[in-house]
């Protein structure tokens, strides 16, 4: 896949080949595991050690790496001389990690979501950017082959101005799902369900794919998980600042899974859209993801014949690469060439802050019964964790 099909910024220098970044890992957990295997496989890294409050974790993926084990993690950055840091640990304490490798010098990846709230992010964005630091964020489904179609079919003005776009995740997740660690659905361990660790991926796709938001107004609700205190289902309506409308229908309720989806319509009458999941949607570290990426719709003047030949395309690519791993790797190679480039990575620590910002406007719109304006500022002071605390049901 080449930088044109990433919509970099930059290219990649034939200079910077031999160099490799000092990479470390703090976050010995099931989607770790995956950017371990990353960091240990690719040329652009050299990793150097991994960090867990969980001792045994961290000694037993050290020793399978090879590499040095730490409990501390500004030790671990200093001892160890780390250049650049994934961060996956649960989503609340995003910026305990981040801040910290940031001040000290250190270019940092986080996992989705950036954070679980907007005073997090600013932590975040405002560290990276008075280091100096590169900052990425993880969302790994940007480099799904039939996403990169719609996103340059857009840039390429096949659809006109886009006018309408539509996200829908029909997903699910049982209770061995949530009993597999202790701070999933839970506001304090996890900052949220739904709109916190599912959907990012497709509010990624959806901002990436037509700009800012203006307004919007949301619901949210746990509708059959009686043993979570999160949401496990919301629906939102928005316009966005180039006058275009969009929608927003995401629920974990749905066995075993059904898909997850992004559609862009176009002022010409156009679409494009993507299934970004099919069946029973994947868990790291716990499932495979069951069916391959494709786009599901296309009706661009002249190219409605192709939908059938990129479908197989993209079928006999899932059947090459392991999916659950392979994007993942895509994600963290480009964030690595961009420190060895000195460009933007593909996705930024402000595209993060734009994804935080839509679940957040979400459950502040059902906390304060009306539509929600951007940009939103983080509610500093307040006891209601970005709106949150005492909405369910608009209570």
């Amino acid at each position: 896949m080449h930088n044109a099909d990433l919509g970099l910024t930059g290219a990649t220098s034939p200079a910077n080949d031999h160099r490799r970044v000092r990479t470390a890992l703090v976050g010995c957990g099931k989607v770790g595991r995956t950017h371990a295997q990353a960091l240990s496989r690719l040329p652009e890294s050299q990793f150097v050690a991994v960090c867990s409050r969980d001792t045994a974790r961290a000694a037993a993926l050290a020793k399978e790496y090879g590499v040095r084990g730490y409990t501390d993690l500004g030790e671990m950055l200093k001892d160890a001389q780390v250049e650049a840091l994934i961060v996956s640990t649960p989503h609340p304490v995003h910026a305990e990690s981040a801040v910290a490798a940031a001040r000290a010098g250190v270019h940092v990846l986080v996992e989705k979501p950036l954070a679980a709230s907007l005073r997090d992010c600013d932590a975040i964005l405002e560290a990276a950017e008075k280091a100096g630091v590169t900052l990425g964020v993880v969302a790994q489904r940007r480099f799904y082959e039939p996403v990169q179609r719609v996103w340059r079919a857009i840039q390429a003005g096949k659809i006109g101005r886009p006018i309408l776009a539509e996200v829908i995740i029909l997903g699910w997740r049982d209770e061995a799902y949530y009993r597999s660690d202790p701070w999933r659905g839970t506001w304090a361990g996890e900052g949220g369900n739904l709109l916190v660790n599912q959907a990012p991926h497709q509010l990624d796709l959806l901002q990436w794919f037509m700009g800012p938001v203006e307004e919007l107004f949301g619901y949210w609700d746990n509708l059959n998980h009686p043993y979570i205190e999160v949401e496990d289902t919301a629906v939102a309506v928005m316009r966005f600042k180039n006058g275009a409308l969009g929608s927003i229908v995401a629920s974990n309720s749905q066995k075993p899974g059904i898909y997850g989806k992004v559609h862009v319509h176009g002022e010409n009458g156009a679409s494009v859209g993507v299934q970004t999941e099919g069946g029973a949607m994947f868990i790291a570290g716990m499932s495979e993801v069951q069916e391959p990426p494709v786009n599901d719709i296309w009706t661009v003047p002249g190219e409605e014949e192709m939908l059938a030949h990129w479908q197989a395309e993209d079928r006999a690519v899932f059947e090459r690469v392991h999916a659950a791993s392979h994007y993942l790797h895509l994600v963290d190679q480009d964030f690595l060439r961009a420190i060895l480039d000195g460009r933007p990575p593909l996705v930024t620590g402000m595209d993060g802050r734009r994804v935080v910002e839509i679940f957040t406007a979400i459950y502040r719109s059902q906390r304060d019964g009306r539509p929600v304006k951007f940009p939103l500022d983080a509610e500093l002071g307040s006891h209601e964790y970005d709106g949150r605390l005492s909405a369910r049901r608009g209570r």
